[in-house]
């Protein structure tokens, strides 16, 4: 109105993000979103500490919303956002393995998104038992304590706990750029894994906590490949698949345990959804059932129906079935990182063994201090007729200390305390139980003195206090364990089954064309400087193993891939399977039935042949790692139906011609193989082929009985036609 232009300060984009959105970012991440160490974030410890703060340890129980507005003396957030925080850790709503608040009411239940709480009003709730173990002795100074919020009072940085509660307490979390999710495992198994950790850091730990341990229960699909990632680097997933009973005289499948990461309503929706669109027929009603007794799902079956092949198809359709993603991202020190469960336990252990320094300390110095106050009473009472004499000849009553010092060399807290002694004390009994107690405390002090210099004594210590507390409340596991070989191959979704021919590059395009398609189409497209690699007619339902050269195996069926044309470059093998990072397709085996051989050719002249029945797999798994042998680079793989004449090929210009039948067959996928070709000094094995295949002219020049043979060198007339480096 004045004339006045406000100025607009241009600032680049990144020095905003660094001034403006970075100290949010952290202290998200810092301070609200990611747990530390002790197990907790921010949130719990805030909570959980008032709540110790209140008595409700020892005392009844209080009605939740005074616990609520009690605790925004420390956490500045409003009542909803804290009385959540408190349901996800009360015995009612069942989301954790040892829950840390006792509660009464209606406090919801983790696994199921419409029951919903009770407003803080109408809940009550106390510390539960096993709380005692995350306060324990907290105050003789085991961790340190920091202002709250707004300086009015001290809080906990971190919380004592007496065991790993960072393993124990599922925990998930989301901050700014980074993630958190930790799965419980059973305390019995926790502690007992942490107390061989303590004596052996290279224990296997997957023979003590063998795998998570949910309070939902439900069934984990055990695979060690995939624990043994996660218990090394905090990443991974597993499969995890809800346990169910068959009650034939009503025709119910009854639900009874579903996978911690879903909720019953989801499973319903979905089923539902699937009966509506006609995917799954077999299902009458479907019903949520859940009461005070427990989780219940119960689906009613029409006539004729197979019910295992009935769940088989809901395992793969719904969250009946779900996977866990691991990520174990824990702060330390203040700042995250994510690490497997052996670096955990080594991080808690080093925090734990200082807490424990600090509270043996902490008993040192005040027995010490009692153990002062007693040498100087003993001074006194070795002549307590001059004591009183100092006393009553003293004129003023400040002067009574000095005197006493002067009179007996000690300080002045000693003087002190020999001061307030009341004239009833003065007895042989009472000196005699003080010159006790001086033998008693000398004892002691010697005893932590020793205590303190032996870590490894304080190892012991944590140790005893882990046996102690899986003593008192170590539970049984809740989510049992099925081996992936003990799954029956699951019945396969009704697809249509039809001829197709099959194009293969050799970078690894895939065309899947129709008969009709292919004499409509024209010449067959490839990417520049790719071709052909192999073509076979076949059908829909037929499977393929993708070698890669990684030593891994994708496995795959022909139905999973569009019908294509001749025109289009087809789909690309690693992208659509879903290979690692830098993993390249290298062949592709159309395994039938599984029967026969493979025979796998390396670059250092080995062979191995094995069995092709070893690759079929019991569940749909997709990947199997260990495909073949990764000690030397794989030169060639061939689908044997019956034995064959392979010729090698050396840099050196030789070649060796051998019969498969010279090979043993091995059962275990990895083998190295035996030598075949005796490699000459820098020559390496380049290539392989089927004889009928290589353009040899004089093949009895390059055939041998016996292995490993030389060969012999190739002859011009011998190179007449192109060699396949690949056969399949």
């Amino acid at each position: 109105v004045m004339g006045l232009r406000a100025e607009v300060q241009e600032q680049p984009i990144c020095r905003t993000l660094e001034e403006n959105y970075m100290p949010y970012a952290m202290s998200v991440i810092v301070s609200r979103a990611i747990p530390e160490i002790d197990g907790f974030k921010p949130s719990h410890r805030k909570l959980l500490y008032t709540m110790y703060q209140m008595g409700l340890l020892t005392k009844p129980r209080t009605k939740s919303a005074n616990i609520v507005g009690q605790t925004m003396k420390l956490n500045p957030h409003g009542d909803a956002a804290i009385y959540e925080t408190m349901v996800r850790l009360a015995t009612g709503n069942e989301a954790l393995l040892a829950p840390f608040v006792e509660s009464k009411g209606n406090f919801g239940k983790y696994y199921s998104g419409d029951l919903s709480y009770a407003a803080s009003r109408y809940t009550e709730a106390k510390l539960s038992p096993i709380s005692a173990e995350i306060f324990k002795d907290i105050d003789k100074d085991p961790v340190d304590f920091v202002d709250s919020y707004d300086g009015a009072m001290k809080e906990p940085r971190l919380l004592p706990t007496t065991f790993p509660n960072i393993l124990v307490s599922a925990n998930k979390g989301i901050g700014v750029a980074m993630a958190s999710d930790i799965c419980g495992f059973n305390l019995n198994e926790v502690c007992t894994a942490t107390m061989h950790y303590l004596k052996d850091p290279d224990c296997d730990l997957l023979e003590y906590m063998p795998m998570p341990d949910f309070s939902t229960g439900g069934e984990i699909i055990y695979r060690r490949e995939e624990m043994e990632k996660i218990i090394e680097t905090g990443l991974g997933s597993f499969q995890i698949r809800s346990r169910w009973r068959w009650i034939p005289e009503e025709r119910i499948i009854e639900v009874y345990e579903i996978p911690y990461t879903t909720k019953t309503d989801v499973i319903i929706e979905r089923i539902v959804k699937l009966s509506k669109e006609g995917k799954v027929k077999e299902i009458a009603d479907i019903r949520d059932e859940t009461d005070l007794s427990g989780l219940r799902i119960a689906i009613d079956l029409k006539r004729g129906v197979d019910p295992d092949k009935l769940m088989a198809k809901l395992y793969r359709s719904t969250t009946l079935q779900d996977s866990f993603s691991c990520n174990f991202n824990v702060l330390v020190d203040g700042y995250p990182r994510v690490m497997g469960v052996r670096q955990i336990l080594h991080e808690w252990v080093k925090w734990r063994i200082e807490s424990t320094r600090r509270r043996i300390n902490f008993d040192l110095g005040k027995k010490s201090e009692r153990l002062h106050l007693l040498h100087g009473l003993e001074a006194i009472l070795l002549d307590i007729d001059k004591a009183i004499a100092i006393i009553r000849e003293t004129e003023s009553d400040a002067e009574v200390i000095p005197n006493l010092m002067i009179g007996f060399g000690i300080d002045q807290v000693q003087a002190e305390y020999v001061a307030e002694i009341k004239l009833r004390n003065i007895n042989k009994e009472f000196l005699l139980n003080r010159i006790q107690e001086t033998d008693s405390l000398e004892r002691e002090i010697a005893e932590l003195e020793d205590l303190l210099g032996s870590e490894r004594k304080i190892r012991n210590v944590i140790c005893k206090e882990l046996e102690q507390v899986a003593k008192k409340y170590g539970q049984d596991r809740k989510t049992g364990i099925v081996y992936d070989h003990q799954i029956a191959e699951a019945e396969e979704e009704d697809v249509p089954d039809y001829p197709v021919t099959v194009f293969l590059s050799r970078e690894g395009y895939f065309k899947k064309i129709t008969p009709q398609s292919l004499r409509m189409s024209g010449e067959q497209k490839f990417k520049e400087g790719d071709g052909l690699l192999l073509s076979r007619e076949t059908t829909n339902n037929q499977e393929l193993l993708v070698f890669t050269d990684r030593a891994q195996v994708y496995k795959t069926r022909l139905s999973d891939f569009p019908d294509g044309k001749a025109s289009a470059l087809g789909d690309y093998l690693p992208g659509k399977l879903g290979f690692d990072e830098g993993e390249g397709f290298f062949a592709a085996v159309f395994p039938g039935d599984y029967t026969g051989n493979l025979l796998f050719v390396f670059e250092n002249g080995k062979a191995a042949k094995v069995e092709l029945s070893g690759y079929a797999t019991k569940t749909n798994r997709r990947k199997l790692t260990g495909a073949y042998s990764d000690k030397s680079p794989l030169r060639a793989v061939f689908h044997l139906t019956e034995e064959e004449q392979i010729a090698l090929y050396a840099t050196d210009g030789r070649c060796l011609i051998f019969s498969t039948a010279q090979l043993a067959v091995k059962t275990t996928r990895a083998t190295q193989g035996v030598a075949v070709m005796s490699l000459k000094k820098k020559a390496v094995l380049e290539r392989a082929a089927r004889l009928a295949e290589s353009g040899i002219q004089n093949p009895a020049r390059y055939r041998t009985r016996t292995i490993p043979a030389a060969g012999a060198l190739l002859r011009e007339d011998d190179l007449e036609e192109k060699q396949m480096t690949l056969e399949l």
